[in-house]
């Protein structure tokens, strides 16, 4: 027998937030101007799911610290308008949220000001007002565990008791190494092949959360 869910931890980016496939077309179109030709399965294997610390590291150790600057202001510019123009939802999220019984917070590589952008501009930021974390809150961001511990510390909820909704695969071996059940959303850009594993359910339509958090 699963036991009982006393907390849901929601990735933001591709779980919330239908903002994974803007974020890897500009990525690959800063690359192309700035020196680092990047395909989009190569942006969804490097940097999705990774905390922008960790993803401008990448880009720093392969065109320099200049250009890196660059490519964050060039990204960042793109981005906002990108998310005005054109974020939704993830498909189903809405109707999940508006029935969910279990409490729920949000746990993200982004920085704290870009979910209040994301999240604000989709409706979703009231659901989870004061229960928003992000991994400028830890040292390390996933695939370590600690972004995902501190925010069951933080809620007051044993990590065994715990249940982390991932669309990355990053997402996925965080939430395995800090001890939580992990629900793998195969709806967005990462193969379910690629969430399937130890702990984990790998599901593709948000809808189907409700059943898989219940208990049996």
């Amino acid at each position: 027998m699963i036991a009982p869910v006393e907390l849901v931890i929601f990735d933001c980016d591709g779980v919330l937030v239908d903002s994974e496939r803007i974020a890897v077309r500009l990525h690959v179109a800063v690359g192309a101007e700035l020196g680092w030709p990047l395909t989009e399965a190569e942006v969804i294997e490097k940097f999705i799911g990774r905390s922008p610390v960790s993803n401008a590291e990448q880009i720093t150790a392969r065109v320099g610290p200049s250009r890196a600057a660059l490519w964050q202001e060039r990204f960042e510019h793109l981005h906002r308008a990108a998310v005005d123009a054109e974020l939704t939802p993830v498909d189903g999220i809405l109707d999940v949220l508006d029935t969910l019984t279990v409490p729920g917070c949000v746990a993200s590589g982004g920085s704290h000001e870009t979910m209040r952008r994301t999240l604000g501009r989709t409706g979703i930021h009231p659901y989870f007002e004061g229960r928003i974390f992000s991994a400028s809150e830890v040292s390390h961001g996933k695939p370590a565990p600690d972004l995902f511990l501190h925010a069951a510390e933080r809620m007051g909820v044993h990590p065994a008791a715990c249940v982390v909704v991932e669309d990355s695969t990053y997402g996925i071996q965080a939430a395995r190494a800090a001890g939580m059940r992990a629900l793998g959303y195969a709806g967005g850009l990462t193969p379910a092949e690629r969430l399937d594993g130890p702990n984990t359910t790998v599901f593709a339509d948000m809808r189907e959360l409700p059943a898989l958090l219940a208990p049996t």
